[in-house]
């Protein structure tokens, strides 16, 4: 209200007009929020404003400015998605229907003009002197520009502001062809909308066309044409009310390159890209290839040394990279915050991949103004098949970057068809475990826990079941989708409750990385406790050994406090490894699979003399040793002479649902 309320005389009191304008907020909230989302319903407010006279010279440009701020910072829409692309399509609706508003009022104006000047002919013998300089004056002072032609579309007289808008004295347009007034690629269309308007009587147009300045600059102007009868009811004169709109023209122009760019770097956004990718891809004549980037490091930048130099580093990005390609056929965008794609419309010249990757590492790798380099990491799509659509294309794109980002820093690997199959498969498992879980298709199986030493079975291990998928595969998946801590409190809840009601011995549950640095773990353990009454001595927590070096020992410590023994799994002997269990003083520790797989594998190397020694050393400091996933009764009698306490596998018995024991 206080931006909009000088900008043009309103005849309510500011109460009222703060109230009306609010309605209007509540209709662009609701439109900002809605989904699916469509600015169609803010139209109507840029034509709300125009029909309570908010129609100043100003009331756009300022309603605009504080719609764009407010919408884009208000904290309440924070979490609307793709708020900046919504913004940009409800400015440019409420524009476009202020816009539409305005021209329409100023018609409307404009055709009782022109039935007043009928009514003056009409009563020309009684009042003419009065009636004509009525007409002179609407005439000669207004706004718009108005010009009389004859059928013909020669120019019988202009007004001023005519003149103005293209840059000649108005006393010389009379003599002239209207249709030579405006650009070249609209005159002979205009010329051919004239005709019937004059053959047809009482026929109207109107239309947004380019006038001509004098000087060669085009003026975008909307024109209303009527036709002027003479007094016996015959076509006479036609009259063409013209309104300069170059100013809305450019600030529609405008938006509509915010829809498509990406305000920080000017580059095409996601939107634009997808749509050249598909054109060019249809057109191309040797095959595209695309490169999809990602800035290695660059949260580095942005965290240590501000968000105005990471601004500045990703325009630099954004222009080094159009560098690159400028001798191509090709296209640069920036797709997401730090990721960046590149087509290439290849030609008999065009550099072979791994040239082309050079190139922009090359490109990134020399340091700006800031003292900083950065490198991308590249997933590339070469020559794909004709039949790939852009969605398709985009998703192996990506897919194919994240392979690349596996490897580490600045690497790079084009799209590999069988890999991103397995790939794709295992993501989509992934995607769908939460799904799953609430379905109930996950299950906790139990194996047999063997103790070597006395020959019984003295617990159980818990392990998860998703149809053919195992336990690793089920923590593979859970830890790729973020899913692991929810699905270790399921399952741990269920076991406990399961071993509530056991004679079998102690239940051991191994957690998962994500499980193992989880900060309320213990409470998450002390509370699963209290709910099944499964004592602290029944329960044997197994830590994952790397992340216990990462995070540090609290959470084992807090748990051997409150009576739960402890052990390490994922457990190789390294230097670190063994400095953690002397520190952690765990109960026993569960050898890594993969290193238990090795050493069945390579019989009498080195590893496997070594193996012993480290039992041995393991055993005496006071732990207990533990072998997992042991399939053959001669491999556990393998280990069983190596020293070790006890081993769960196949061997020991098959793995059962809680329910069979």
């Amino acid at each position: 209200m206080t931006a909009v309320y000088p900008t043009a005389y309103v005849p309510l009191s500011p109460v009222e007009i703060e109230r009306f304008l609010l309605d209007l907020v509540d209709v662009i909230a609701d439109a900002v929020q809605a989904e699916p989302f469509t600015a169609a319903p803010i139209a109507e407010v840029g034509q709300r404003l125009v029909r309570n006279h908010f129609t100043g010279p100003e009331t756009l440009q300022r309603t605009v400015e504080v719609l764009g701020r407010a919408l884009l910072f208000t904290p309440e829409l924070s979490d609307v998605p793709s708020l900046p692309e919504k913004v940009v399509a409800i400015l440019g609706a409420l524009s476009t229907g202020f816009a539409t508003a305005m021209r329409l009022d100023a018609f409307d104006r404009q055709e009782e003009v022109k039935a007043a000047l009928l009514a003056a002919k009409q009563r020309a013998e009684r009042v003419l002197e009065v009636s004509e300089a009525r007409f002179r004056e609407v005439f000669t002072t207004s706004a718009f520009g108005i010009v009389v032609t004859d059928l013909d579309g020669v120019c019988v007289e202009a007004n001023e502001a005519l003149g103005e808008m293209v840059g000649v004295p108005f006393t010389e347009l009379p003599g002239r062809r209207l249709v030579d007034l405006f650009h070249p690629a609209d005159a002979d269309a205009l010329a051919t909308r004239y005709h019937p308007t004059g053959v047809r009587r009482g026929e109207r147009f109107r239309e947004q066309r380019r006038l001509l300045r004098d000087d060669g600059e085009p003026v975008w102007v909307h024109l209303a044409v009527s036709l002027l009868h003479d007094a016996d009811g015959a076509p006479a004169f036609h009259v063409t009310m013209v309104e300069d709109v170059s100013e809305l023209h450019l600030l529609q122009k405008n938006l509509d390159h915010q829809l498509l760019h990406d305000s920080l770097t000017g580059l095409s956004n996601r939107q634009r890209f997808g749509s050249r990718l598909e054109a060019m891809h249809r057109k191309s004549h040797r095959g595209i290839t695309l490169y999809h980037l990602d800035l290695d490091a660059f949260s580095v930048v942005n965290i240590g040394m501000g968000h105005a130099v990471g601004d500045r580093l990703l325009r630099e990005v954004g222009r080094r990279l159009e560098v690159v390609v400028a001798g191509e056929r090709a296209l640069v965008a920036r797709v997401a915050g730090d990721e960046f794609a590149i087509v290439v419309d290849n030609g008999p010249a065009t550099p072979r991949v791994p040239e082309m990757v050079e190139r922009i590492n090359h490109a990134l790798a020399e340091p700006m103004d800031c003292g900083t380099a950065l490198s991308a990491s590249i997933g590339v799509v070469d020559r794909p098949g004709a039949d790939w659509d852009v969605d398709e294309l985009l998703r192996a794109a990506t897919a194919t970057l994240h392979r690349a980002k596996a490897h580490g820093k600045r690497q790079w690997l084009p799209y590999d068809r069988h890999e991103d199959r397995r790939s794709r498969a295992w993501l989509a498992r992934a995607a769908r475990m939460p799904g799953a879980l609430a379905d109930a298709e996950l299950e906790v199986e139990y194996r047999p826990v063997a103790d070597f030493g006395s020959g019984r079975v003295h617990g159980r291990v818990a392990r998860l079941r998703w149809d053919e998928l195992g336990h690793g595969d089920c923590v593979e998946l859970a830890e790729a989708n973020g899913w692991s801590l929810v699905l270790g409190q399921w399952a741990l809840r269920e076991a406990a409750a399961a071993a509530a009601g056991w004679s079998a011995g102690v239940l051991h549950f191994v957690l998962s990385p994500m499980q193992s640095r989880d900060e309320d773990l213990v409470g998450t353990v002390m509370r699963v406790l209290d709910e099944t009454a499964l004592p602290g001595t029944g329960l044997r927590i197994h830590l994952d050994t790397r992340a216990m070096l990462a995070a540090g020992g609290d959470n084992a410590q807090v748990l051997r406090d409150n009576g739960i023994p402890i052990g390490l799994a994922g457990f190789n002997g390294g230097q670190a490894e063994l400095s953690l269990l002397d520190e952690l003083a765990a109960d026993v520790v569960l050898l890594a699979p993969a290193a238990v797989r090795r050493l069945a594998d390579r019989p009498g190397s080195l590893p496997h003399r070594a193996i012993g020694e480290l039992v041995r050393s393991v055993r005496e400091f006071g732990a207990a040793v533990c072998v997992p996933d042991l399939d053959t009764p001669a491999l556990a009698d393998w280990w069983r002479e190596v020293g070790v306490d006890g081993a769960f596998g196949a061997f020991a018995g098959p793995a059962v649902p809680g329910y069979e024991l």
